[in-house]
C-alpha cells in the first residue's frame, strides 16, 4: 500500500470515529450552556484540566512509549501491555492516597466534595491514553473507530438523561463524561485481547527501560504542552474568577470544528511518518502533506473566524455568548499547534523526543510570562493571545530544527503572510461593530488567503479525486 493510500485509509477511519466523538458532542454545547451555570462549567473544566496535567506525571507518560513501540511489528506486545498496566495501577493508588489526605485534612473543599469524580476522571483518562495508543500502534484503526461511535452515543445519551431528565447538574455531567470513555477502554481491551497479554510474573527490565527512555523526556513535552493549552485557565480563575473561566472554556467549543480535523490528521500522520519516513523525501510525500495540511487548516480557520458571531448565537446561551470574542485567537492557536504537531510526527519517527520537549518548554515559559503580564491588564483576552503566541513559537522552533532530519521544503514567506491575515481577522472582529463593514473585510481577507493557497487547493483536490 503506497504512502498516500495508507494515509487516506486511516484518515477515513479516524474521520468516522472523530465525527462521532467530537462533532456530535459539539452540537451538545447549547445543552451544557443552558443547563449548567458558568461557575459549574468552570469547575468541571478546572477538574478536567488538572487531570490532564496529572496523568502524564503520575504515569511517567508511559502511553507515549506504548504508542511508539506498539508500531514496531516485532516488539513484544506482552511487555508493552504489562509495563503500561503496572504504571497505570501505581498512579491510581498514589492519586487515591492524595485525595484521602485532602479529605482528612480538608485542604481543598472543592476537591474534597468531588474527589471521587476526580479519581474516576484520572483513571479513565490514564487508561484511555494507554489503550488508544496501543490500539493505534497495532494498526487496529477500525476497532478504534467503531468504539468511538458507540462511546459517543453512550456519552451523549447519558448527558441528556442525567442533565435534562434526572437534573443532576454538575454531578450528572461528571458521571456522563466518565461512563462513555470507560466503556471505550473496556471494549478495546476485550476486542484486542489485551488482558491475555498481561504477564506480571515475567520481568521485562529491558523493555521497561526502552519505554521509559522514550517516555520520560516527553513528560516535559507533555507538561509544557499542557501549560500552553491549559495553564492559562488557572490564571483566569485567579484573576477573573470561576465564572470567567467557564466562559473562556466554552469559547474553545467553536474551534473544536478545526480541532476535529487536526486530531484526525495528526493521528493518521504519526502512523504514516513512522512507516514511510525518508530523510531525502524523494517522492515529495512529506512536503506535499505539509502543504496540504497547512492549506486546509488555514482556510478552515479563516472560515471559522468569519462565522464566529453567527455560530456563537446558535451555540452559546445566556452569559456564555460573550465567549465569541476569544474564539478567533483560540482557533489560530490550533493552526500553529497543528503544524507544530505535524513536525512533531517527524521527530517521533526518528525517536528524538528531546527536541519536542525543548520547543514545548520554551513555549510554556513564554506562555507563562505573557499570561502573568497580560491577563491582569486586559483580562481573559490576554490568556487567549498568550496561548496563540506560545504555539507560534513552538511551531517556529520545530520548523527551524527539522531540517537536520529531513529535507522539508516549506513556502515560509507565503505561510507567514497568511498567518498575519488570520491575526488581522481576529483584530477586526473586535474593533469593528458594524456588521456590513465587518463581514466585507472578513470575506475579502478569506478570498486573499484562497488566492495565496490556490496551488495547494488544486493539489489537495487532485489527490482526493485520484484516491
Amino acid at each position: 500500500m503506497n504512502s498516500y493510500k495508507y494515509f487516506i485509509k486511516n484518515v477515513g477511519l479516524l474521520t468516522f470515529s472523530n465525527f462521532a466523538t467530537k462533532l456530535l458532542a459539539f452540537f451538545l454545547v447549547p445543552l451544557y450552556t443552558n443547563v449548567l451555570t458558568t461557575t459549574e462549567y468552570g469547575t468541571y473544566d478546572l477538574f478536567s484540566t488538572t487531570v490532564s496535567l496529572m496523568v502524564p506525571i503520575l504515569t511517567l507518560n508511559i502511553f507515549d512509549g506504548v504508542s511508539r513501540y506498539a508500531l514496531e511489528r516485532d516488539y513484544d506486545k506482552s511487555a508493552i501491555v504489562t509495563i503500561s498496566a503496572k504504571y497505570f495501577i501505581r498512579s491510581c493508588i498514589f492519586l487515591i492516597s492524595l485525595i484521602l489526605v485532602n479529605v482528612v485534612l480538608n485542604i481543598n473543599i472543592i476537591f474534597a466534595k468531588y474527589g471521587i469524580y476526580f479519581v474516576l476522571m484520572f483513571g479513565v483518562q490514564a487508561l484511555s491514553g494507554i489503550v488508544l495508543g496501543y490500539t493505534r500502534g497495532i494498526d487496529k484503526i477500525s476497532d478504534l473507530s467503531i468504539s468511538s461511535v458507540i462511546t459517543s452515543a453512550i456519552t451523549i445519551g447519558c448527558n441528556i438523561i442525567f442533565l435534562l431528565i434526572f437534573k443532576w447538574g454538575l454531578e450528572g455531567y461528571f458521571i456522563a463524561n466518565i461512563i462513555g470513555p470507560a466503556f471505550q477502554c473496556v471494549y478495546l481491551i476485550i476486542k484486542d485481547s489485551a488482558l491475555k497479554k498481561l504477564n506480571f510474573k515475567k520481568n521485562y527490565k529491558k523493555e521497561e527501560k526502552e519505554l521509559l527512555d522514550y517516555s520520560k523526556p516527553l513528560i516535559a513535552n507533555t507538561v509544557s504542552w499542557w501549560v500552553n493549552s491549559a495553564a492559562d485557565k488557572y490564571i483566569v480563575v485567579w484573576v477573573c474568577g470561576l465564572a470567567a473561566n467557564g466562559i473562556y472554556s466554552v469559547a474553545s467549543k467553536i474551534p473544536t470544528i478545526l480541532n476535529v480535523f487536526q486530531s484526525i490528521f495528526s493521528q493518521a500522520w504519526t502512523l504514516s511518518a513512522v512507516k514511510d519516513f525518508d530523510p531525502e523525501d524523494k517522492n515529495g510525500f512529506f512536503k506535499n502533506m505539509y502543504a496540504s495540511y497547512n492549506c486546509i487548516m488555514t482556510l478552515l480557520c479563516s472560515v471559522i473566524i468569519v462565522g464566529d458571531k453567527v455560530l456563537a448565537k446558535i451555540l452559546y446561551a445566556k452569559d456564555f455568548y460573550n465567549a465569541w470574542i476569544y474564539v478567533p485567537w483560540l482557533t489560530i492557536a490550533i493552526v500553529f499547534g497543528a503544524m507544530a504537531g505535524y513536525i512533531g510526527g517527524i521527530y517521533t519517527a526518528v525517536k528524538e523526543p528531546k527536541i519536542l520537549a525543548k520547543s514545548s518548554i520554551i513555549g510554556a515559559i513564554i506562555n507563562g510570562i505573557l499570561n502573568f503580564t497580560m491577563t491582569p491588564i486586559i483580562g481573559v483576552m490576554g490568556a487567549a493571545v498568550a496561548t496563540t503566541i506560545s504555539y507560534f513559537i513552538i511551531w517556529l522552533i520545530r520548523y527551524l530544527n527539522v531540517t537536520k532530519y529531513i529535507k522539508l521544503k516549506i513556502f515560509l514567506q507565503r505561510d507567514l503572510l497568511s498567518y498575519a491575515l488570520l491575526v488581522m481577522q481576529a483584530i477586526v472582529m473586535v474593533i469593528i461593530d458594524k456588521n456590513v463593514m465587518l463581514y466585507l473585510l472578513q470575506i475579502c481577507t478569506l478570498l486573499v488567503i484562497v488566492v495565496l493557497y490556490r496551488n495547494d487547493i488544486e493539489l489537495v483536490t487532485r489527490k482526493v479525486i485520484r484516491r
